[in-house]
């Protein structure tokens, strides 16, 4: 088909998406018309073959009175309320109803108000089946062509000049036979990549009975069904379950050698939004059943609504989802800080169609900046009359950091320590830090600079008029007096994240394995990126002043099993000892450099509960101002010399339970 046709065919199918509803029923309601008078007219001329001229002026009541009756039905049968495009095979039923009614009514009208010439009765059979035919065809090439297909793929498909499509097809079993279920079969049936065999559903209910011309099974016969059908994927169609139902059955699923994906959210489908191709692979947060608690919408709005918001690092994982929820609630404004122009270009991209969608209310401004450069800083800050900072800025990769030490040094604590000050020097109300778990009695340089990070802002927090003197690179900045709040906020890994394992194993499993691990003990703990995010939110609201926060990140997960889980989960088995033959194996790489088996969340397991369920207070040592400015005159030196036996003296001496991962390990 030409591309100008295929595009000019996208364009129709968007507008049509996108009317109104009532213009859409108006639409269904002529078609319909149109449709009953050339069945009716079509029934007469077979009948009588006469002109058909003549026939409509012979029996004009018939065509005045028979697609009012037939309209009037259809309306009270709710017809017109249901969507066209995921109209499927069950239209047959629906319209065949709603014509036999018809024409018994028709029937009886004409047989009490008798008319001249009389009507034959083989017209209304006639009439009868033609309806049904016609309008049951109009339905079903309107869904299929509203879903992507071509006309002439249409008419082959129903003249049967096509192969059959259970052969295209990847055999699957849809679990969920609710709403969703019945959308996503109505998707499936305009794909040529999946054959819905069957429906597994828990609801007693719906079991053994045919939804959208499809069994529903019990799930205890789910794996005669992957047998005896070739069934090679299990698509889950489970929007409102909880996550731990969806995670109990995840773990049903996982023994049987079958691909477990999930759709998209049910709003999505609703609108006509998401394609077959959008099936996922299944969200890695119900594997884990990791439960989130609803985001306080109080705390949400308390320091952000209507504020002036700045996020550095906003091109991050944390800086850009933190950014998209900052969006929602709506801050009179919002910078957009980084130092990658890519970053920046893409977060601010998509937060201006966001922002679109949401009314346009807040101001969103992209600044290519470093943290490092605090007069630039500091003149954004002041400018834009920035209330709220939220500091993601962070290189956060163990391994990476560990080989970059002064620069992991420069752009994690002192881009702390300048953007602190450079909020302190304009006037900014909050600041709040991105922390994480690895802070907390260190193995590696990462960790440590980032326990360095949350001294800093404790110990500026305690000082009303700060001295910067000595400090380095402040030592030119007169002493000034400080009214900014600032919060530290501590969680562990986040799921999907730039550059975590959970990606990683994703890719190396379409590469066909290995999956590699550092070591079968290993344990992580891990939370969604947008409930870490809405959590560091809450926090600040939260916050007195000089608070580290500590996220509750459920229990620690073994990164050995998960690995094990997404391989069963992917359709695939473990190559092992004991199988051979198994599509991937698990290698052992061993520790990397600065790694620990287990991460913790509190330096002397004591912290306070908050109003927030998830959000708890630690209480930790602080230093002292005028005692940590010579710790950082010192450590700069050293990480500057590249003197790591001073560095680890240095950072032993601050008591911040540093222990290099080497030493551990003898």
């Amino acid at each position: 088909m030409p591309v100008a046709c295929r595009a000019g065919n996208r364009k129709v199918r968007g507008f049509l998406l996108y009317l109104p509803r009532r213009a859409k029923r108006l639409i269904l309601i002529l078609t319909d018309f149109f449709i009953v008078q050339l069945c009716l007219l079509l029934s007469f001329y077979l009948r009588l073959e006469i002109a058909p001229a003549t026939i409509v002026e012979a029996y004009l009541p018939v065509f005045a009175v028979t697609p009012l009756v037939v309209l009037l039905v259809f309306a009270s049968s709710e017809l017109y309320s249901t969507v066209t495009r995921h109209s499927g095979p069950e239209v047959i039923i629906v319209f065949a109803r709603g014509v036999s009614i018809s024409s018994l009514l028709i029937l009886l009208v004409f047989f009490l108000i008798p008319i001249q010439p009389q009507l034959p009765r083989s017209v209304l059979l006639m009439f009868w089946a033609f309806c049904i035919l016609a309008l049951t065809a109009s339905r079903l090439l309107a869904s299929r062509w509203l879903h992507g297909g071509t006309l002439s793929e249409l008419f082959l498909d129903l003249a049967g000049w096509r192969r059959r499509r259970a052969r295209w097809h990847t055999g699957v079993i849809i679990y969920g036979a609710g709403q969703a279920g019945l959308q996503l079969v109505s998707a499936l049936s305009q794909s040529r990549r999946f054959h819905p065999v069957a429906f597994v559903d828990d609801d007693p209910r719906l079991q053994e009975h045919r939804v959208a011309g499809l069994k529903v099974y019990r799930p205890s016969a789910i794996e005669d069904l992957i047998r005896t059908n070739n069934v090679t994927d299990v698509l889950l169609a489970l929007p409102s379950a909880s996550r731990v139902r969806r995670q109990e059955i995840i773990k049903f699923l996982e023994p049987l050698d079958v691909h477990v994906r999930s759709i998209p959210g049910l709003e999505e489908l609703a609108q006509g939004l998401v394609s077959v191709e959008d099936i996922r692979e299944v969200d890695i947060a119900d594997v884990l059943g990791r439960e989130e608690v609803p985001a306080n919408r109080k705390l949400l709005k308390a320091t952000i609504r209507g504020r002036r918001i700045a996020v550095t690092g906003c091109g991050g994982s944390i800086g850009s989802e933190l950014s998209r929820q900052i969006l929602i609630e709506q801050p009179e404004l919002l910078v957009l800080i980084d130092h990658s122009e890519l970053n920046v270009y893409q977060i601010f991209g998509e937060l201006q169609d966001k922002r679109d969608g949401l009314g346009g209310a807040t101001t969103v401004i992209p600044k290519l900046l470093s943290v490092l450069d605090i007069g630039s800083l500091e003149r954004a800050l002041r400018d834009y009359g920035i209330d709220t900072v939220f500091h993601a800025a962070a290189y956060k990769h163990v391994p990476l950091v560990e080989s970059n030490r002064y620069q992991g040094y420069r752009n994690n604590v002192l881009g702390t320590l300048y953007a602190a000050t450079a909020a302190i020097c304009a006037g900014v109300e909050r600041f709040v830090l991105v922390s994480t778990d690895k802070a907390v009695r260190p193995t590696n340089i990462m960790g440590a600079t980032k326990r360095l990070s949350e001294l800093a802002l404790q110990a500026l927090s305690a000082e009303r008029l700060v001295d910067f003197s000595g400090c380095p690179g402040l030592s030119g900045i007169k002493p000034v007096e400080n009214s900014t709040h600032f919060t530290m906020v501590r969680f562990g890994n986040v799921l999907d994240s730039s550059g975590s394992v959970i990606p990683r194993f994703r890719a190396q499993i379409r590469a066909g394995g290995p999956l590699t691990v550092t070591h079968p003990e290993v344990t992580r703990y891990f939370m969604t990126i947008p409930e870490a995010a809405q959590l560091v939110l809450q926090a600040n609201a939260l916050s007195e002043g000089g608070d580290v926060f500590i996220l509750d990140m459920g229990e620690p997960v073994k990164i050995d099993d998960l690995a094990r889980r997404l391989v069963h989960l992917s359709g695939l088995t473990l190559r092992t000892e004991e199988n051979p033959d198994g599509d991937i194996a698990i290698v052992y790489t061993g520790i990397r450099p600065g790694e620990k088996l287990y991460e913790e969340l509190l330096i002397d397991d004591q912290a306070r509960a908050t109003e927030h369920p998830k959000i708890w207070r630690a209480n930790e040592r602080v230093i002292p101002w005028r005692e940590l400015v010579p710790i950082l005159v010192n450590l700069d030196q050293a990480f500057k010399e590249n003197e790591v036996d001073t560095v680890a003296e240095i950072l032993s001496r601050v008591e911040i339970g540093y222990q290099p991962a080497a030493e551990q390990a003898e």
